[in-house]
């Protein structure tokens, strides 16, 4: 049987954090300057953050380490 202390926080914080994004994104999509915004700059700027998230967890995965189990 597994233990649930070590399965929580390897669900938990990828969900919290992509709720935490999905939070913000919706909020900003609903303010009335969002309309002004070309769609073009909308998905580079979250093709920009999608790089950036994906070099944080790979600097991560570097120096702390990949376990998997």
């Amino acid at each position: 049987m597994r233990n649930p202390r070590t399965f929580t926080p390897k669900v938990f914080v990828p969900l919290f954090i992509a709720t935490m994004g999905f939070a913000a994104f919706t909020n900003m999509a609903s303010s009335p300057r969002f309309a002004t915004f070309h769609t073009i700059d909308v998905v580079r700027l979250i093709a920009s953050g999608m790089c950036f998230g994906a070099a944080l967890a790979a600097l991560l995965i570097f120096f702390v380490g990949f376990r998997s189990g």
